[in-house]
């Protein structure tokens, strides 16, 4: 059901007014969507299975606990990742592809990275 003139007119104020109130905040929220947020933890969770692969690999031979423990960092990843790919959809897929040939992939890095500084630099 679309909404009324009346309540057309009354979200635009609210969003005006956020917009004035803090634009940093609207910024992020108009540019954040669930196929974005699905995609980072799709992309911590490709990290991760690395990270748990490299502990398997060294460890194992020294102790089938530790190399053991990096088996279920990769499971824990694969699931992470399996979930934030259901949650996506073929939609999803097809929005991140479109923003990253928009972008451009080296964009998309560029963001990664500074957001990483940004984490240590806070931490300091």
């Amino acid at each position: 059901m679309p909404l009324s003139e009346h309540e057309q007119r009354v979200l635009h104020e609210l969003e005006q007014a956020l917009y004035q109130h803090d634009p940093a905040f609207a910024h992020r929220v108009r540019r954040e969507n669930v196929y974005r947020y699905a995609g980072r933890y799709m992309k911590w969770s490709v990290v991760g299975f690395v990270v748990g692969l490299a502990v398997m690999i060294a460890f194992f031979t020294q102790s089938v606990v530790v190399g053991f423990f990096g088996v279920l960092i990769m499971f824990a990843s694969l699931v992470t990742f399996w979930t934030n790919l259901q949650r996506m959809g073929k939609a999803g897929l097809e929005d991140i592809g479109r923003s990253l040939r928009a972008e451009g992939i080296g964009n998309a890095l560029h963001d990664g990275r500074n957001w990483v500084r940004e984490k240590f630099r806070r931490k300091r």
